[in-house]
């Protein structure tokens, strides 16, 4: 049955079988994966890992003590990039997080503060929304800067304890109140005395990534820096 398909030219089996760029819904052509040549030239990039002070770096000021801060891509709305989130997000799509984060990981490969940093942690989704979607959008992201990067990943130390509705709309103000209390920490020793990548799918206001900071702070000597795939500049 394989032989058979392997047989049939390329261009007929887009035909009986199209796969769509992520981006822009357009046709994949033959050596094009996820996303079309047109979008990936196009990526929104913020160039943050090249920047001394980053909007990140500002909007942590004061906040938490941090030891890096970066985002992939600017979230344009109804651009490639949102396209791309809400494809991993709700459409299933995870090879978007592994594309993106394999893409990143190149960009990141060579930064000294990434042969300092010992583990990695995915903002975690409250269990019963884990089991609504099937998988934590942002884990799919994280696998592909831990192989990259050999820097392993833990997913059993910061837990999602409240299930939330969405507050996107929503201010800064709101979203921190409405982030209390809602993530805890289980296995601290693992930890202890480590410096932490916290990583996100979009950096809003930052209030989520402020509650999930202010957690791991709470164990000692315990240092962080902040990954996401996309920064909202609205």
């Amino acid at each position: 049955m394989l032989k058979i398909f392997d047989e049939i030219p390329r261009n007929l089996l887009n035909v009986l079988f199209p796969v769509f760029c992520n981006g822009c819904s357009n046709l994949l052509l033959k050596n094009e994966n996820v996303i079309c040549t047109k979008c990936l030239h196009n990526l929104p990039l913020t160039h943050h890992h090249t920047i001394t002070e980053t909007e990140i770096d500002k909007a942590f000021y004061g906040l938490v003590p941090f030891e890096f801060a970066a985002s992939f891509l600017y979230f344009t709305k109804k651009g490639i990039s949102q396209n791309l989130i809400h494809n991993l997000k709700y459409k299933n799509r995870q090879e978007i997080g592994t594309f993106l984060g394999n893409l990143y990981a190149d960009e990141l490969k060579n930064l000294e503060i990434f042969q300092e940093i010992d583990f990695i942690i995915p903002v975690p989704l409250h269990t019963k929304r884990f089991h609504e979607r099937g998988y934590n959008q942002v884990t799919t992201f994280c696998k592909a800067i831990e192989k990259n990067l050999t820097i392993p990943m833990l997913e059993d130390v910061l837990l999602k304890t409240k299930n939330l509705k969405s507050v996107t709309d929503k201010s800064k103000e709101s979203r921190l109140e409405n982030n209390k209390n809602v993530f805890s920490i289980e296995n601290q020793g693992k930890i202890e005395g480590k410096h932490v990548l916290i990583i996100d799918d979009v950096f809003t206001t930052g209030a989520t990534i402020e509650a999930c900071a202010k957690e791991i702070l709470k164990i000692k000597n315990t240092k962080i820096s902040i990954l996401t795939m996309a920064y909202s500049q609205s």
